[in-house]
């Protein structure tokens, strides 16, 4: 699967985020564990493997997190974000369907 699961600290995830970004978009899927039925991972998963090297998917649990949380506002679970060139392009926050997600996506992907 093409996706990293962020339980370090800031330092990290910029790492990843940032210079991968710079290659091909990257999705971050902002979660938490007590967020309700979790509906969008398994889709957020199935983007990962569609999509193969065209796009990195990282998630960050939220609550393992915080200073990633904050420093990116993020108010709302879930919230995606996409990451292009070291920046942020673009934001979802709450559950969509996924023909919402690949539609915000492909406006990103060469």
């Amino acid at each position: 699967m093409n996706s990293l699961f962020i339980t370090a600290i800031s330092f990290f995830f910029k790492n990843i985020v940032l210079i991968k970004s710079i290659i091909s978009p990257v999705l971050v899927d902002f979660w938490a564990p007590w967020c309700g039925p979790r509906m969008v991972g398994p889709v957020i998963d199935e983007i990962a493997q569609e999509y193969g090297e065209s796009i990195k998917v990282v998630k960050v649990n939220t609550d393992e997190n915080p200073s990633i949380a904050s420093e990116y506002g993020i108010r709302s679970i879930p919230t995606l974000m996409i990451f292009r060139k070291g920046q942020r392009v673009d934001a979802i926050i709450g559950a969509v369907p996924k023909s919402t997600l690949l539609s915000t996506l492909e406006k990103y992907i060469n």
